[in-house]
This record gives structure tokens, C-alpha cells and sequence, in this order.
């Protein structure tokens, strides 16, 4: 651009073509791009690219050339269009396939185009949860720590640390046993959200509530050596049902022993200390 102070002198892939902006023009770009200087930078990228000048002139960027430049941009990415739910799909089913690549790839896709970085980062929050659940009890952390190190640092240094989300969580091993098991609770707990509160897991914090049998039959598991009871906690008409099943991925493995060997002393009157 034709303005030192901006310390912009041509437009890129133009060499030392002069290109000129109006105040205004400017104005239009920085609030288009909402405080995105990534985004302002392409657009303003794109314009220059798209500007024609007669020879020896300058390349004038014009409202009705901004005009055009910023509609090919919505229509390349409408946020609330097709290809914004294809994008974030490609980048969610890369993760859940273990693809770094190709998870980086369409993560970048994303960004390039104009995606809000912490849409992106607050769906990888989600990956984690979904697809690799406990099977990496870390993965949750990274993704978590990913939003607040662009948060803080922003664009582009910020994108740094998104991909290397996005990578961690594709090498991550994969569980959906929480997500699986809470479906099934939730379609449960739609069924039965009537039933009444076991007696024995209620609070009796007067006389009369004791008298009603609320508390009666509680075991309190720290008085009892394997910190476990037989004590049902469930709805009695839920008392059998089983919801989280952990695979044999990662850590989760490790959760899996530690379930059956719970499932073992609950199959049996656990003496006290």
C-alpha cells in the first residue's frame, strides 16, 4: 500500500507494484475482520491480488472491488454453511481415525479460511472427552491448556498450539466407553428421572427424617478394609444395570483391573475393619 506508516509498500506476489487503500477501505477490512489480523491480512491480501491498474498506475483497491473480494470470502466459508460442518467433520473423524496428517491438514483448512480458533479449540475439548476419554486421562489437559495458550498468545503464534493438540490427540489411543455410557444413562434416566432416592443414600439431618429410615442401611466404605461395600447405589429398579464398560486402550486398561477387581468384592459381604 501506498502508506509508509503502515509499513506496507506493495502487495504480496506483485512485487513493488504500488497498491493504494483509502482510510476507509481499511476500516471495512479491520471490521470485517472482528479483531482477527490473520483474516484482515488475507482479505486485504486478496484485494490488492484482485486490484487492476493501467500501466505505470497504481493498483487501487475500490468499496465495490472490496465488495466482491469480501463476498467470495463468505461464500468460500460461510461459518453457518455446508462447509463449515464439513470442515470441523474432516478434522473430528482424522482425530478418531489417528491421522495426524491429515488432522493438521484440515485443522489449518480451518484456520485459513477463517474459522474462529476457538471454536476449533472448544471441539477438540469435545475430541478428547468423545474419542479418547480415559483411555489418555492427559488428552483432556492438553486440549484444555491448547485454548488458553491461544487465548493468551493469540494469532498466529497461538496456532502452534492447536495443532499440537490436534496431533496429540490423533496419536492418542482411543475409548469411547464414558461417551457410550452416558448415552445410555441419559436415555435411562429419562425413563425412571421420577424414581425416588434410594432410603439408605439419603441425607437424615433431623429426627424425623431418621425416623422415616432415611440413612438407615448406609455402609460408610471407609470402614471397611478394601474401601468397598455391597451396597447397591443405583435406583432398585436399576440395581443391575451396568453403563461404563472400559476398553483394553491405555490407561484405560489399568481402569478396567481396578473395576473388575471392585466388581469381585461387591459380589461378596465385605467385612469391616
Amino acid at each position: 500500500l501506498a502508506d509508509n506508516e503502515r509499513g506496507l509498500v506493495g502487495a504480496a506476489g506483485r512485487g513493488n507494484e504500488p497498491v493504494e487503500a483509502s482510510d476507509d477501505i481499511l476500516f471495512r477490512i479491520a471490521s470485517f475482520a472482528n479483531g482477527d489480523a490473520r483474516a484482515a491480512y488475507n482479505t486485504l491480501e486478496l484485494a490488492a491480488k484482485s486490484a487492476h491498474a493501467n500501466k505505470g498506475s497504481a493498483r487501487v483497491i475500490t468499496r465495490e472491488l472490496l465488495g466482491e473480494v469480501l463476498q467470495r470470502r463468505v461464500l468460500r466459508y460461510d461459518k453457518a454453511g455446508e462447509e463449515h460442518f464439513n470442515l470441523i467433520s474432516a478434522l473430528h473423524k482424522s482425530v478418531r481415525n489417528s491421522d495426524p496428517d491429515a488432522a493438521l491438514y484440515w485443522l489449518a483448512r480451518m484456520i485459513e479460511s477463517g474459522e474462529d480458533p476457538l471454536y476449533i479449540a472448544r471441539r477438540m475439548v469435545r475430541m478428547a472427552s468423545e474419542d479418547i476419554g480415559l483411555a489418555d486421562t492427559n488428552a483432556l489437559a492438553v486440549t484444555l491448556a491448547a485454548k488458553d495458550a491461544f487465548d493468551f498468545l493469540g494469532a498466529p503464534e497461538g496456532h502452534l498450539a492447536l495443532a499440537q493438540a490436534a496431533v496429540y490427540l490423533s496419536l492418542a489411543p482411543k475409548s469411547n466407553a464414558v461417551y457410550t455410557a452416558y448415552g445410555e444413562v441419559l436415555d435411562d434416566v429419562h425413563k425412571t428421572e421420577a424414581d425416588p432416592v434410594p432410603l439408605h443414600l439419603r441425607n437424615a439431618p433431623t429426627g424425623l427424617m431418621k425416623s422415616l429410615g432415611y440413612g438407615e442401611g448406609y455402609k460408610y466404605a471407609h470402614d471397611f478394609d478394601q474401601k468397598v461395600t455391597d451396597m447397591s447405589c443405583l435406583p432398585d429398579n436399576l440395581a443391575s444395570r451396568t453403563y461404563y464398560q472400559p476398553t483394553d486402550e491405555g490407561f484405560e486398561q489399568r481402569l478396567r483391573l481396578r473395576l473388575d477387581e471392585i466388581r469381585r468384592l461387591k459380589s461378596k459381604p465385605v467385612p469391616k475393619s
